[in-house]
């Protein structure tokens, strides 16, 4: 008998069957340091896979990316930093680690992503004062390219470089171009729920061997060359391990079929729950390929929301809110914002669903069977 009861998590690791081989390998010639063979090999997978013409750095996380993406872009202690609002804390935190003040901008409606209305209005404010930005932080949401057409015209007119947080987007692409390679710099993120992981990891990607070389300069303790340990910069300990980029090279191997699957995820959410009154999904515009990295809903209020989000974890199933946006975080609170409401009405009304690339048909059905009870209750 099938069980009906077992735990349904949001996004859960799925390993393809190779990551065991390339950690072994680091066993057996014993390439346990944080530099090895699995990390040259894994940023050559993804240089290849984003394309070729980019270079790829391995970090320890996402988080340490954008801090590394934000240095090399100049930002300081005093700097403004133009960041999308509706994300996760970790795209703002790194402008704080740096001194400087993440300025926050709402979505828009197509992608839920940064609002290029939004972006422009607080540039010219912002130069206006005499303040020219340093950085913009642009994500592509949920796996959803942002706008990058408007996002990188804006850049180009005020020379303001975009550093694209693509941690929930490998594998999704805007007019057949990989995400991960519109930005002056880019950030990927390898963490535990993430559409292939390395247990945790991240990378920054650039069209500039330079700047991929400083990264991994000042992410192995910024040491100078010489015989004995000199240091002209503060660095960090932030380069990805050998053994854990090993998982990352198996990870790869199953990349497109990962991404595959999450589509067809969303395909049979959509597929079974569009007729219900009251649900709709972000779409995907003319040109965007999405990786479907989690599928999200919304629905008509916050109570509706809820009643599904309890009901399906009372029957052990995991769902989440959408991100709540920064500008409503508490420890952000005290920061200029420019909002339209958009974020705050996807926060009320989204929840995630259930999409790892291991659910079988069965979950799906128990998913969205529980869903329609739910709103008959």
């Amino acid at each position: 008998m099938i069980a009906t009861n077992t735990k349904i998590w949001l996004s859960s690791p799925h390993m393809g069957g190779r990551e065991q081989f390339y950690v072994n390998e680091a066993f057996r010639t014993n390439w346990i340091a944080p530099l090895g063979p699995n990390v040259q090999g894994f940023e050559s997978d993804l240089e290849n896979f984003l394309g070729g013409s980019h270079h790829v750095a391995a970090l320890s996380s996402g988080t340490a990316s954008l801090h590394l993406a934000l240095i090399l872009c100049g930002v300081g202690p005093g700097d403004i930093v133009l960041c999308q609002s509706f994300t996760f804390a970790a795209s703002a935190n790194p402008i704080t680690y740096l001194g400087a003040t993440p300025v926050f901008i709402d979505s828009e409606e197509d992608t839920w992503n940064l609002s290029p209305e939004l972006l422009e209005r607080s540039i010219l404010d912002h130069l206006e004062k005499g303040i020219k930005p340093k950085a913009i932080i642009a994500v592509h949401l949920y796996g959803m390219p942002y706008k990058v057409n408007e996002i990188h015209q804006l850049s180009e007119k005020y020379n303001i470089p975009v550093i694209e947080d693509s941690a929930e987007a490998l594998g999704s692409r805007f007019n057949d171009q990989n995400c991960g390679t519109f930005g002056d710099l880019a950030t990927l993120s390898f963490n535990g729920n993430k559409i292939i992981t390395t247990s945790g990891g991240g990378a920054l990607v650039s069209p500039s061997l330079s700047l991929k070389e400083k990264a991994v300069f000042l992410a192995t303790q910024a040491r100078d060359h010489a015989p004995h340990y000199e240091h002209s910069n503060i660095g960090y300990n932030y380069r990805m391990s050998n053994v854990t980029a090993g998982i990352g090279r198996g990870q790869m191997e199953v990349l497109d079929d990962r991404v595959e699957v999450r589509r067809r995820n969303y395909m049979f959410y959509y597929d079974r729950l569009n007729v219900l009154e009251g649900v709709s999904f972000c779409q995907e515009p003319e040109g965007y390929y999405s990786n479907r990295w989690l599928t999200c809903i919304l629905l008509e209020n916050t109570e509706m929301r809820e009643r599904i989000r309890l009901y399906l974890d009372e029957h052990n199933i995991e769902s989440r809110p959408l991100w709540k946006p920064m500008h409503l975080q508490p420890v952000f609170r005290e920061k200029t914002a420019y909002v339209n409401g958009v974020s705050e009405k996807l926060f009320d009304k989204g929840l995630c669903l259930p999409s790892g690339s291991n659910l079988s048909e069965d979950d799906l059905n128990r998913i969205t069977n529980l869903i329609f009870k739910a709103f008959e209750l």
